[in-house]
């Protein structure tokens, strides 16, 4: 028996009602705690979960600004930013970073947030984080009422704690994510697979028996 589905059309809804809707179900979404330095040398410090990677070679990730946010000001006046990892144990931290100050306050210093000097940019780190992404800003690109933000890495700073044969390991990143509303999570339950070659899957047809339910 097919499930009920309930339809939420955006052409017949308040965008800001459909903007809810999509933020519950495009989930769970990383959150990049980007630091920026306003052209008058105050750092930003702010939380944005419409975040990835955007390029493989040049390494490129991207947040998008909803609205022109000090972020997006900042990082076109002076060309640089961080992307620190959000970790659990700075939740509400995090979160308080979200708070409409004024341009010209940090936020940062509103929470006790301690920001360090990065290796490759002017704008600071993170450095209770344990991963720090120091870009320089590649481009930006305006879509309706927000700017995606893409900046180019140019280093990455890791907490050697965190580091475990040549990379960075989840269990000690512990990040949070982005939920619907109001609501954010954890990693939860890690689950590990490998990706089947095509060759394997051909080889066994049990594979796609198995998965089919055959």
């Amino acid at each position: 028996m097919t499930e009920p589905r309930t339809s939420f059309d955006p052409a017949q809804m308040d965008p800001g009602a459909f903007y809810r809707v999509l933020n519950s179900v495009v989930v769970p979404r990383p959150i990049a705690w980007v630091v920026t330095r306003s052209a008058e040398g105050v750092h930003n410090l702010a939380p944005h979960s419409f975040y990835t990677v955007a390029c493989v070679d040049p390494p490129i990730v991207q947040f998008t600004s909803v609205g022109r946010k000090d972020s997006l000001v900042n990082a076109e006046a002076t060309g640089d930013f961080t992307v620190n990892l959000t970790p659990e144990s700075m939740f509400e931290q995090a979160n308080a970073t979200g708070t409409d100050f004024p341009p010209e306050e940090s936020e940062a210093e509103h929470t006790g947030v301690r920001l360090e000097p990065s290796e490759t940019v002017a704008a600071m780190r993170v450095a209770q984080s344990p991963v720090s992404l120091e870009c320089t800003l590649h481009s930006t690109l305006r879509l309706g009422d927000s700017t995606v933000v893409f900046g180019q890495v140019r280093h990455i700073a890791v907490h050697t704690t965190a580091v475990r044969d040549g990379r960075p390991r989840i269990e000690h990143l512990r990040p949070l994510a982005r939920l619907g509303g109001n609501e954010w999570s954890t990693i939860g339950e890690v689950r590990e697979i490998r990706r089947i070659p095509y060759a394997t899957w051909t080889d066994d047809p049990s594979i796609g028996e198995q998965l089919r339910g055959d």
